[in-house]
């Protein structure tokens, strides 16, 4: 009997890692993870680095001692860090990019979070990054903010891939959409061979549900209790709708022609934060093919040992997902209010764990 992982992978669910530091590349945790627990990819973001170069000990502490002996900078050394194991996952992943046709195989590095705001800085780092790490199967990541998403456009006509993350709502998911046709097109008009440039939407899950259940609890009316825990997933399940709908539209459909890539639905943040629900229900309640769950080991592990597969969760469920879209504005949630405050706090959470990590790596130069 397939196993729950073996189940996922067949309905064309791609099973991320949503962490990386040096000791899961030099011990073969992470090899092992990909050879037989069905990883296919690796998401990283500032909070992840900061707590693996912060906690890695002699892993890192040499490096760090030995880049500043030779006059780099704090901000310089935490590039280096990042990359080198960024580039050391792409080589790890190497076989499941070709075996995949370049689909899978993926490992994503963030660019600076301070520029969040800042269109033409973003873009430029992201070339470095695309240049530094060098590597066919990197991802740069973008935040789906106001500046981000030119960028977006910016560094794909470049033909450079991109995981756009920070995505909290429908509206600005299709802004995303947009963005990346965008960019192909761009790329296409540049003479760039379109099937080399991909592309993940990451959709940010259970903060959603952190944020919305805060709000129905105080609201404190039966209503609103009886709506707790189903906003993410509506709100997941009205995101892939829109996809499908863009995926259908003649904009995608001639680029297909040119043989696109479509910017596939990655669900991020899908370790549950309420312990009164199913520890596997950002996985198991969001199935459908084409689709990328990028999760922590403790969510991988869950699902392996009691996520319950019962095939493609997401087909059909608009309609209902828009009924409880209606119940939970009449109830009293304002979703605008909402997405903006997630999107603030994604990003200024993320600059914090920058400064951190920043404030780290100065010590240890220090020592």
């Amino acid at each position: 009997m397939a196993t729950t992982l073996e189940e996922l992978t067949r309905a064309g669910v791609s099973l991320w890692l949503d962490d990386l530091d040096r000791t899961r590349l030099t011990t073969g945790n992470l090899a092992d993870l990909i050879a037989t627990w069905d990883v296919r990819g690796v998401t990283t973001n500032p909070t992840i680095f900061q707590k693996a170069i912060s906690t890695g000990g002699s892993s890192y502490a040499r490096q760090i001692r030995d880049l500043a002996a030779q006059g780099q900078n704090a901000d310089d050394i935490v590039r280096v860090l990042t990359t080198d194991d960024v580039r050391a996952a792409c080589d790890l992943f190497g076989e499941v990019w070709r075996s995949s046709d370049g689909i899978d195989g993926r490992v994503s590095i963030e660019v600076d979070p301070r520029l969040a705001h800042v269109t033409e800085g973003t873009i430029g780092q992201a070339a470095a990054l695309w240049d530094l790490v060098d590597r066919p199967n990197l991802l740069v990541k973008i935040p789906a903010t106001p500046a981000g998403l030119p960028a977006i456009t910016a560094t794909l006509a470049r033909g450079i891939s991109v995981n756009v993350t920070l995505i909290f709502s429908v509206d600005t998911y299709r802004q995303v959409l947009a963005a990346h046709a965008e960019g192909l097109e761009l790329a296409r008009d540049n003479g760039l061979f379109l099937p080399t440039i991909h592309s993940v939407a990451s959709f940010f899950v259970s903060r959603v549900d952190t944020e919305v259940d805060a709000r129905l609890s105080t609201l404190g009316t039966p209503d609103a209790a009886q709506l707790r825990g189903t906003a993410a997933i509506a709100n997941a399940q009205r995101a892939w709708a829109a996809y499908q709908e863009f995926t259908g539209s003649p904009r995608w459909q001639e680029l297909a022609r040119d043989r696109a890539r479509a910017q596939r639905p990655l669900w991020a943040s899908t370790g549950v934060k309420d312990p009164a629900f199913d520890d596997t229900r950002y996985v198991i309640e969001l199935v459908a093919p084409g689709t990328v769950n990028t999760m922590p080991q403790a969510t991988l592990e869950a699902v392996a040992d009691h996520g319950m597969f019962r095939g493609d969760t997401l087909l059909g469920t608009h309609a209902e997902a828009d009924r409880i879209w209606d119940r939970l504005q009449a109830v009293g949630i304002d979703f605008d209010s909402v997405f903006e405050k997630l999107e603030q706090e994604g990003v200024e959470k993320f600059i914090a764990s920058w400064i951190d990590l920043l404030d780290t790596i100065s010590r240890v130069m220090r020592d």
